[in-house]
């Protein structure tokens, strides 16, 4: 049993607001968005990113849209230093980005900090040190005043180093670590030193981020601090206030709307929710939020799916099939009633009309999301458990997102022919329509061969039954294969690859799972079979490509049938 809230924890006090004006606003514009996946995101992982992991990363940020990026803590390791470097000598950050650097308020960390991001066009440098009670009497033994002199110490050597270095527009950035567990006047007082000691100006605007470092209480007692700070500051209009919410509540989304409603201008945080303990605020989740109420995010997220397969790959982290906007199952609906009510708002949407379908807040088409997979058959519908007859009769154990998939092909079976679907109309249907198909582009044979360090295969082929040799290179066979098809005209981009073994002992074969994307033509998965893995790789990208353009499965149905 737990024990009582009263014998252990304690309350966290309201704040004293007699005149509260957030509760009454509502958010009619985006906030400057920061990322921190590269600093506070990768910080957080079992194993943090390697450089090129980074590099994706970082490419990825920049072409959604996002103008600031906290690349580094480069005081912390050598390959945090290297990659900042790399990203400033090999001139990779893009006309109109910003990037941000983070250091604790020690003279040899700032040092080390400043030297990392000298010749950068613009930056900004993140300075912070704890300020809560506990923090002061627990961890660091030093009183208000040591603390305040330590942030103005700080922040008076970054002035000093800066100013040696003139080539650089310089940012300076203030976080009061702990912020929401800090007593609002002394909070106060620290943020107004440290605009002092840099000499903010409406012409030279610091930042001024204002964290949960650990959700203390709900959100509108973060509000309240927010909007406290915003009347109070000493130089308001020579600050941008920024947030920077985490989740230990699991509330940091409605902290950081509330906090816009309350005065603060920036958001700091990751994609898909990523960070210390229990993460940082989402900013997708965050982003299309406010795209649902009609405000332009000027974040791009039309293609989700890109953009999820991209941060867990980086990352190594899954995201949640569940997870507000870009899980798998999000769009799902394996109700009767759900789906009989979205299938009526379907049919009575006007293309021009405001988005009005009952069960989803947005159209999924928007996402980059298909239609395809807002209905399909649950396992346990009645109508046959897809997966689990696959795995227990035939040993394919088939990914998440192709398990969606396949049930649509499914669900349109029934509705066209009714009954009870056993494990042998599973295994006909999926043949059909993943392992059968040779048109347009047949696979005859293929051949390895090394080019230098990059892997080569020469494919003989049947593209639309005319005999053809292609050849391509890559950094692995089936880079190389998509670098060949690229050469008749076949462009497409491979989302993601699984393998696994069907069978066991001699009779073992490998089964190869490819999801690939074309231009215009959505996403959709190829399956392989053969003794040979590599074989079995290339079938699946050839069975991919050919459904991507083969969209009529119900005509192959009846074929199969």
């Amino acid at each position: 049993m737990l024990a009582h809230p009263a014998t252990k924890y304690r309350p966290f006090a309201p704040i004293a607001l007699t005149d509260r004006r957030w509760p009454n606003r509502t958010i009619d514009r985006a906030p400057i968005w920061m990322s921190a996946d590269l600093r506070d995101g990768n910080q957080a992982l079992f194993e943090p990113m390697d450089a090129e992991r980074k590099l994706r990363f970082f490419r990825t940020l920049c072409a959604i849209g996002f103008k600031e990026i906290e690349i580094a803590f480069p005081a912390a390791s050598q390959p945090e230093f290297d990659f900042v470097r790399q990203l400033i000598e090999q001139d990779m950050i893009p006309e109109g980005v910003t990037i941000g650097v983070l250091t604790q308020a020690r003279p040899e960390l700032i040092a080390r900090t400043i030297e990392a991001v000298r010749g950068a066009r613009r930056a900004i440098v993140h300075v912070y040190n704890a300020t809560s009670p506990v923090f002061r009497d627990t961890v660091f033994g030093m009183d208000k005043a040591e603390v305040i002199a330590l942030a103005v110490s700080a922040v008076s050597q970054v002035c000093e180093l800066v100013a040696a270095a003139p080539e650089t527009e310089w940012v300076l950035e203030y976080s009061p670590e702990t912020f929401a567990a800090t007593e609002l006047d002394f909070a106060l007082e620290v943020c107004d030193a440290v605009t002092a000691a840099w000499g903010a100006t409406p012409q030279r605007k610091m930042i001024l981020n204002l964290p949960t470092t650990v959700e203390v209480a709900t959100p509108n007692v973060y509000a309240d601090q927010i909007e406290w700070m915003h009347c109070h500051l000493a130089r308001r209009d020579s600050v941008i206030l920024s947030v920077h919410p985490h989740n230990d509540r699991g509330t940091a989304v409605a902290s950081a709307e509330l906090a816009l409603m309350a005065g603060a201008e920036r958001v700091e945080g990751c994609l898909f929710g990523n960070g210390e303990r229990t993460g940082n605020v989402d900013l997708v989740t965050l982003a299309l939020n406010l795209y649902t109420q009609g405000v332009a995010s000027g974040l791009d997220f039309s293609d989700i799916n890109a953009v999820a397969r991209v941060a867990e790959e980086c990352t190594r982290l899954p995201i949640h099939p569940r997870h507000p906007y870009v899980g798998d199952l999000v769009f799902t609906a394996f109700s009767g009633s759900h789906q009989d009510a979205i299938k009526k708002g379907f049919a009575a949407q006007a293309k021009d009309a405001l988005w009005n379908v009952p069960y989803l807040p947005v159209d999924p088409a928007d996402l980059g999301r298909s239609y395809d997979s807002v209905i399909r058959v649950n396992s346990q519908s009645g109508k046959g458990g897809v997966a689990y007859l696959l795995e227990t009769h035939y040993g394919i154990v088939m990914p998440r997102r192709l398990q969606i998939e396949f049930a649509g092909v499914i669900q349109r079976h029934t509705e066209m022919h009714g009954g009870e679907v056993s494990a042998a109309d599973v295994w006909r249907l999926f043949a059909a329509t993943y392992l059968d198909a040779e048109a347009p582009v047949h696979l005859i044979e293929h051949h390895l061969f090394e080019q230098g360090s990059a892997q080569g295969v020469r494919l003989t082929i049947s593209f639309h039954g005319q005999r053809q040799v292609i050849s391509g290179e890559g950094n692995g066979p089936i880079d190389a294969a998509v670098n060949a098809l690229r050469s008749i005209g076949i462009n497409i981009q491979v989302r993601s690859f699984e393998e696994r073994s069907v069978g066991g002992d001699s009779e073992a074969r490998a089964c190869a799972f490819i999801e690939v994307a074309g231009a215009g033509s959505g996403e959709r998965f190829g399956v392989g079979l053969d003794t040979n893995i590599v074989t079995a790789s290339l079938k699946a990208l050839v069975s991919g490509v050919n459904r991507l353009g083969l969209m009529d499965t119900a005509e192959r149905e009846q074929q199969a049938a």
